[in-house]
């Protein structure tokens, strides 16, 4: 099962969402909703995370292998960009970390002319709203269901930059 397969779980909810939240009338129901998008986004890229660095680490070697999923156990959602790429992808090698930063700038510039977007900011924010939501019970007053929805498939970009850096 590759880390792509992580989405198909948040996909569906937002599938199903996106039939019942256009019928809803209250703008404060329609504002929880995007804490929902908002965990069940972040759940499924710490998925495909630790999936991404797991199946990378088993194919250089089986003790790493067990090693990472030893280590990516509990990570409980700190996959902010700077976590990932300061905390986990140099413990792989300086050679990923370059690559990775390689990949985000090179997609960035792409993503942002094609859909006037920086995937970056979007991933961070999807976390952000998700955190306040999930552990700070803060409603999000400024974002809309729909942007919440945008939000977590810009910020799938920053997971396919990470697949493709840590392929050897």
């Amino acid at each position: 099962m590759g880390y792509e397969d992580k989405f198909v779980h948040a996909d569906g909810v937002v599938e199903h969402l996106n039939s019942v939240v256009p019928a809803i009338t209250d703008p404060l129901l329609q504002r929880k909703y995007v804490g929902f998008v908002s965990i069940v986004a972040v759940t499924v890229y710490e998925l495909a995370i630790k999936e991404i660095f797991i199946d990378f680490s088993h194919k250089k070697h089986k003790i790493l292998g067990n090693f990472t999923e030893s280590f990516f156990d509990r990570i409980n959602g700190r996959i902010k960009m700077e976590v990932v790429q300061k905390d986990y992808i140099p413990k792989f090698g300086v050679r990923y970390t370059e690559k990775f930063k390689r990949n985000i700038k090179s997609s960035k510039v792409v993503y942002l002319r094609d859909h006037g977007r920086d995937f970056c900011t979007s991933y961070n924010n999807i976390i952000t709203w998700r955190n306040q939501f999930a552990h700070e019970g803060i409603i999000n007053s400024h974002t809309t269901y729909d942007d919440a929805v945008r939000t977590y498939e810009d910020g799938k970009q920053v997971i396919h930059c990470l697949a493709a850096s840590m392929a050897r």
